[in-house]
Parts: C-alpha cells; sequence; structure tokens
C-alpha cells in the first residue's frame, strides 16, 4: 500500500480544521490535496483522536503480518500434500 504524505496527526489536523468552518476548497487548497482525497481521508478518520488513529495503524500492520503468515502456512499445506500425493 502507498504510503501517505500525511501523518495521521496531521489529517486529524486537517479535519478539525475543516469541522471548524473552515471551507473544504481552501483547506484542500492550503494543504495541497485534492477534495476527493480529503473525503476519503475524513471517512477513514473522520471522528477519530490521535492515539486512535496510531492503535488503528496498529492493528492494520499486525493484521497484515498475521495474513501472511496464514498464506505461508496455507501454501506448505499445498506443497506437503502435493509431495505426499505423487509417492
Amino acid at each position: 500500500m502507498r504510503k501517505s504524505r500525511f501523518t495521521e496527526a496531521q489529517i486529524i489536523g486537517m479535519i478539525k480544521e475543516q469541522e471548524a468552518g473552515m471551507p473544504t476548497a481552501e483547506m484542500c487548497r492550503r494543504h495541497g490535496l485534492s477534495p476527493a482525497t480529503f473525503y476519503k481521508l475524513k471517512s477513514r478518520y473522520g471522528g477519530m483522536e490521535v492515539s486512535e488513529a496510531a492503535r488503528l495503524k496498529a492493528l492494520e500492520d499486525e493484521n497484515a503480518k498475521l495474513k501472511r503468515l496464514l498464506a505461508d502456512t496455507m501454501l506448505d499445506n499445498v506443497v506437503l500434500k502435493d509431495l505426499l500425493g505423487k509417492n
């Protein structure tokens, strides 16, 4: 997955600026991102605090690691079945 130019703290700060009354177009122009990107980030991080966003990132990393482990185990299973079936 592509790494964001902004940290979670910066994204949450942008969302809070917009919620405080700054027009979305002005906020996007100031930070150099498109409104579509802003709304995508807002749907993901809206209503969060920085500590919650950090916890979300940690959980996503752990989930990706577990998925890789499961895929490796399943691949090993297939290889073992092929070896046992051909003998």
